[in-house]
């Protein structure tokens, strides 16, 4: 318009855009696009160009690096260190032009725990916003080779009439989030997190939407944090990765077996080594179990890192087709370096400490176990037993106990004897003679 009807003044109409809160969404329709149906075998196949993180570990349990235009979605509980690792990838990478996003802290804050961390920030811009339209159009200015969106659950886009970390804002942002990461190319690593049942929060879309999921997995009074891949359409999810936190961020763990089997001088009770799979991974670990008499008259039982119904199992086949009497004692059970351990090959471990408690016998510190246990008392075959075999001999133990039941396992290797036990009776004979 170029005349102004109420006071008749000519170019002074000025075009302003107006926020009306609902934006239509974008996406392709019908035949537009120009996409058209191909043959399968037609299909050319290339290696995916990654881009390394300076983080080995990080790079392994991508698959060798991070993928560009990939969107990839970091889980855990508050305190673990998803923002820790999330901002030690630019200053430990100054190479990598990162934009990182923060929307639940300051600038100020981000930039007092990069000092705490240390490293170099010169290829890292900090844009402390929630609008994701904002977001993309800094990022669009900025072309960076990585983004960091920190964190999924604050932001919000206008093309949904809903809060903040809404179901339907989360879907949305992450849509959005995905089209510009294939548009543009750029990589795009989403902080998220987690329900009390330990579940990523926010629709279970979110995680069908993106192309990668780790999750935090640890104590937080702990110090070792494992970051465990749920989902990579780049690469496998058998990969595990070990971090210790520091004083100054996360510490990469190359060599987990090292720092999680027995510390202590002398020989004590109560403690067994277990031969752990976890993912592809094997490493070695501790078991620490007291048994005492039982104090109130009800038998106490607890477990620190295992599933304390397991624990109530392997005792009950204890009492049943070993005759030990534990009914009227208090047992406990501590898995060392506050891991949670899941794998069944830890059930001999756990029986054999609480033996060893309940004896006060100690199990000499070069022999460790890898076995699972059934009803019926008898150790069953666990799955990779060789590899956990070559785990044991690489860091020096003399001794591992198996089952019997294990195929195609040789007499003995690397200097390690393999002693084979078909129950819980054959064990106890054998190791508490």
């Amino acid at each position: 318009m170029g005349r102004c009807p109420a006071c008749g003044e000519w170019n002074t109409m000025v075009e302003k855009t107006v926020d009306t809160g609902v934006a239509k969404a974008r996406g392709a329709t019908g035949g537009a696009s120009g996409v058209r149906p191909v043959r399968l075998s037609e299909v050319e196949t290339a290696a995916e160009a990654r881009i390394s993180l300076n983080n080995a570990e990080v790079d392994r349990i991508l698959g060798g690096g991070i993928v560009p235009g990939s969107l990839v979605l970091i889980g855990g509980e508050p305190g673990i260190g998803k923002s820790t690792l999330s901002l030690q990838i630019p200053l430990h990478c100054p190479s990598l032009k990162t934009l990182y996003v923060t929307g639940e802290e300051s600038v100020r804050q981000v930039k007092m725990r990069a000092d705490r961390l240390g490293g170099d920030a010169s290829g890292c811009t900090i844009f402390s916003q929630t609008d994701i339209e904002s977001i993309l159009e800094e990022a669009e200015r900025l072309h960076p080779d990585l983004m960091i969106v920190d964190s999924v659950q604050t932001m919000f886009t206008h093309s949904a009439e809903s809060t903040p970390g809404s179901v339907s804002q989360i879907k949305e942002v992450a849509a959005t989030l995905l089209r510009f990461a294939k548009e543009s190319g750029i990589a795009i690593i989403l902080i998220g997190h987690i329900t009390k049942d330990g579940y990523i929060a926010g629709p279970k879309i979110l995680e069908h939407i993106v192309d990668v999921v780790l999750q935090f997995e640890g104590e937080n009074r702990g110090s070792y944090r494992l970051l465990r891949s749920i989902k990579n359409r780049f690469g496998s999810t058998s990969e595990l990765a070990v971090f210790e936190m520091t004083g100054t961020g996360l510490r990469e763990v190359t060599n987990p077996s090292e720092m999680l089997i027995p510390m202590h001088g002398d020989s004590l009770s109560g403690t067994a080594v277990s031969a752990m799979l976890d993912g592809a991974r094997s490493f070695l670990f501790e078991v620490q179990a007291l048994v005492s008499s039982a104090v109130y008259g009800t038998a106490q039982r607890s477990a620190t890192g295992f599933d304390v119904r397991r624990l109530n199992m392997l005792l009950a086949v204890l009492e049943k087709r070993a005759g030990f009497r534990l009914s009227a004692k208090d047992v406990f059970i501590n898995m060392a370096g506050g891991l949670r351990v899941t794998d069944p090959a830890c059930d001999l471990a756990v029986i054999c400490a609480v033996l060893s408690s309940n004896f006060d016998y100690t199990i000499p510190a070069d022999v460790c176990f890898a076995g699972e246990v059934g009803l019926s008392g008898e150790i069953r075959p666990v799955a990779q037993t060789e590899k956990r075999i070559s785990e044991a001999a690489r860091l020096g133990f003399r001794q591992i106990y198996i089952s019997s039941f294990s195929k195609n396992i040789p007499a003995g290797k690397a200097g390690i004897e393999i002693i084979k036990v078909a129950d819980v009776p054959a064990l106890v004979k054998r190791l508490f003679q």
